[in-house]
């Protein structure tokens, strides 16, 4: 549980079926480590909101201090991405590595499974028959398939799409079938002490009360360097880092006729490249190489992604993006190259981009190149 009405509402609806039910609260981040004292953590208040909703339904709850996992397994990895000019996604790596890799291990009974606020849905199926498993097919087990959830403007399945199958196997998403106006309407009905609480947008080591930028920057040293327009050549500002920008935001740079928007970084040069305009043909990728990838059905990709033709899938680089069509090839090296059916806006490395087969989640990885689409290049 989180402290918000999603995972509140999630315990109700266990908490009235025929479960050994308990609660578990993460604590993912120490605040001590930036500021020596605990005054003021918004975790304590999550906590504390978990403890009401959890003595009002009578179910037992514990909080588990993940921070040491959440800093070695999410942050420091976020950090050299960060670092190195990247634009990482920790929630993504936070689901894999702390909520269904730390806490599951955490988990005293090894048959126990974990129910959680995300909307999401999981089904089972078999593996498509073939000539291979033709004569044993009905001996062979099925497998948890992660799919999207009914509320498609609430699907979080792009931020579970590293969770490895031995996790998700144990997982149960309750909220799967609900839209979330009809979740706000449970909670208010049942009295919940979240049920009006807003919603958490921030980054959770961030929060949602301090800038990014101040944030990161007592982690990396700022580097200041030239804004530089990839249209022309000339120096059109300065910046104070490159980790304080990503490809497609609007990188305000004063005293210009039209908005422009990074379309690059030169980490060697330490350079910032900016193009006028939201739709410029170089913010466009036609492209893209992916690296760690992680399958779902590790054993099992899909056949195509080894033939001249590639695997057709939709696939999904940031969240609350429509999946858009592409075709998936495996190259030599192991990356995989994602042709996008047509060009994208905005794609950055560091990003983490998902695929799926319709509403199946089939894995996931970082970019680690970006070709783009425009003929000037």
């Amino acid at each position: 549980m989180s402290g918000g009405v999603d995972s509140s509402v999630t315990a109700k609806l266990l908490a009235d079926q025929d479960y050994d039910l308990s609660a578990v609260f993460m604590r993912n981040w120490d605040t001590r480590d930036e500021t020596g004292t605990d005054s003021g953590c918004e975790w304590k208040k999550d906590w504390e909101d978990v403890q009401r909703v959890c003595q009002l339904l009578d179910i037992p709850c514990e909080m588990v201090d993940l921070s040491r996992e959440y800093w070695t397994r999410v942050f420091e990895p976020a950090l050299e991405l960060w670092e190195s000019g990247s634009t990482p996604n920790p929630d993504i790596w936070c689901n894999r590595e702390v909520k269904f890799g730390a806490l599951m291990d955490h988990l005293v009974a090894k048959d126990a499974w974990l129910a959680t606020g995300h909307y999401a849905d999981k089904t089972w199926a078999r593996p498509s028959l073939n000539l291979s498993n033709l004569f044993a097919y009905d001996k062979i087990p099925s497998r948890p398939q992660l799919r999207r959830p009914m509320d498609r403007t609430k699907d979080q399945t792009y931020y579970l799409a590293a969770v490895p199958e031995s996790s998700l196997a144990r997982a149960l998403f309750p909220l799967a079938r609900y839209q979330k106006a009809e979740v706000r309407e449970m909670a208010q009905k049942w009295g919940l002490p979240t049920a009006s609480r807003e919603e958490s947008m921030g980054i959770c080591f961030v929060g949602e009360k301090r800038k990014f930028d101040d944030f990161i920057s007592q982690y990396i040293t700022p580097k200041p360097g030239p804004i530089i327009d990839l249209t022309d050549g000339r120096t059109v500002g300065r910046h104070h880092g490159l980790y304080t920008f990503t490809i497609g935001q609007n990188a305000r740079v004063k005293g210009m006729p039209q908005k422009m928007f990074v379309a690059g970084k030169d980490t060697t040069q330490n350079v910032l490249y900016v193009v006028p305009g939201s739709t410029h043909p170089l913010l466009y990728s036609s492209s893209i190489i992916v690296n760690k990838w992680k399958w779902i059905w590790e054993n099992m990709p899909p056949a195509e992604i080894d033939s001249g033709k590639g695997f057709l899938a939709q696939v999904q680089y940031r969240h609350r993006m429509l999946d858009v069509p592409c075709r998936v090839f495996r190259q030599d090296n192991g990356t995989m190259r994602i042709d996008f059916r047509s060009p994208q806006n905005s794609v950055a490395t560091g990003q983490v981009a998902a695929i799926w087969k319709r509403d199946w989640c089939l894995g996931c990885g970082i970019i680690s190149k970006t070709h783009s689409a425009s003929p000037q290049t």
